[in-house]
């Protein structure tokens, strides 16, 4: 009886309610088998297919990335205008074309107008997808419902994966085509999932609407989206400096790193609604932020000792460590959810919520580089200065909640009210 009560209570974890909060879970697990197909054969398929150098390709992507820091906040802005759903469903249908035209992009030139189209509506997609969430369900569902979508995205993103090894395997100029092409429709596919879903009342506007840059002028809020933004540089650490450590700094085989990133996949899908309870309200999502922020500084006091032992028990550090980034980033994502559903005001919430984001933009930014030069780069010791900062902003950030919480949100008239969705 017991072992069956532990299989329902694992099942309800993973496979969400009937309702919205299942047909949101299944889009995200549509738009991931995209997502996840183009970023494990988008390297291949600019290089081979497009003929671009590794130097266009990045210097194309660094471009793109900048693009998206400018535009988080007005772009947001656009769904407290239109509404969520409207701007999320023309995203998906731009997203669709844009990669629709891949394959006839000639040269840098084109290649770079199309990546930085993708940057700018990512963005604004990215913002009307939480928007719609938050708006579409009652307070005590929102992280909830994140956390179902986030593991049906990882499942999308496996499922991604595996489609990308068979074109890889062809590794013919027409299975790169048909690659993206087949992206392109599972957009398409996503925006008549989403076209479906419930429609939600306009919030009602301010009076005087706020300039969509005016929320950069919060300072608690700002304050507590470059402390939250910070913290999610967990996924840097797990995939790009625990990889580039374990390959320098330590006696394992490469395979330990693919057998990681599928223990970060498979425990995110089981455990991630469960590890999300909590962090329904700003004091919880602040919690919720510092313990994921002093579990990502254990991780770096764990791992530099992979880099002393030998054989057998290096795997086991490297795998200790490893569930320790995966507990840090299961808890964090829970914080960070729940901050994005009660700091911002129902009236400016695209606004509010493309600035939060803006955080975790200038973290993209500095992180991959800052983060390898300390931990890796040093020898080991940059460990434990990187432990140091995770656990400053870790204890920074409740404080920097409560401050954002006392203090009123810029152009914010309007109360939030229960909505309806229309089917």
């Amino acid at each position: 009886m017991g072992a069956t009560e532990t299989i329902r209570t694992a099942v309800r974890d993973v496979v969400p309610p009937a309702g919205l909060t299942r047909a949101l879970a299944v889009q995200a697990m549509v738009y991931a088998v995209g997502s996840g197909l183009f970023h494990a054969g988008s390297a291949v398929f600019f290089t081979r297919a497009l003929g671009l150098s590794a130097a266009q390709v990045g210097l194309g992507l660094s471009i793109a990335a900048g693009v998206s820091l400018l535009g988080t906040v007005p772009l947001g802005g656009l769904t407290d205008r239109y509404g969520p759903q409207r701007v999320w469903v023309v995203g998906l249908v731009l997203n669709a074309a844009l990669f629709a035209t891949y394959p006839f992009v000639g040269g840098f030139a084109g290649f770079l107008a199309v990546v930085v189209a993708l940057a700018a509506v990512d963005a604004a997609v990215g913002v009307a997808r939480q928007v719609y969430s938050i708006n579409a369900l009652p307070p005590a569902e929102r992280v909830t419902a994140m956390a179902y979508q986030r593991s049906s995205l990882n499942v999308g993103f496996g499922l991604g994966a595996v489609i990308s090894g068979l074109v890889l395997a062809v590794d013919t100029i027409a299975a790169y085509r048909g690659m993206v092409w087949f992206i392109s429709t599972v957009f398409l596919v996503t925006a008549l999932f989403v076209r479906r879903l419930p429609r939600l009342p306009q919030v009602a506007r301010p009076t005087e609407p706020m300039s969509r840059l005016a929320v950069l002028r919060d300072r608690p809020f700002m304050a507590v989206s470059v402390l939250s933004g910070l913290l999610t540089a967990h996924g840097v650490l797990y995939l790009t400096v625990l990889p580039l450590w374990i390959l320098t700094h330590t006696d394992a085989p490469k395979t330990v790193i693919a057998g990681l990133v599928l223990l970060n996949t498979i425990l995110i899908v089981l455990l991630q609604v469960r590890v999300s309870r909590g962090a329904d309200t700003a004091a919880g999502a602040a919690r919720a932020s510092r313990r994921g922020g002093l579990l990502v500084a254990l991780f770096c006091l764990v791992l530099p000792v992979s880099g002393v032992t030998r054989g057998a028990l290096t795997v086991v550090v490297l795998v200790a460590a490893a569930l320790l980034l995966i507990l840090a980033e299961l808890i964090e994502s829970a914080g960070t959810w729940g901050l994005t559903a009660t700091l911002p005001p129902a009236d400016q919430r695209g606004a509010y919520v493309g600035a939060l984001g803006l955080g975790v933009q200038v973290q993209y930014l500095i992180a991959p580089a800052g983060l390898t030069a300390l931990g890796v780069s040093t020898g080991g010791w940059g460990w434990l200065p990187t432990a140091a900062i995770f656990v400053l902003v870790g204890l920074a950030i409740v404080p920097a909640v409560s401050w954002a919480e006392r203090t009123p949100r810029l152009g914010a008239e309007v109360a939030e009210q229960p909505m309806t969705p229309v089917p």
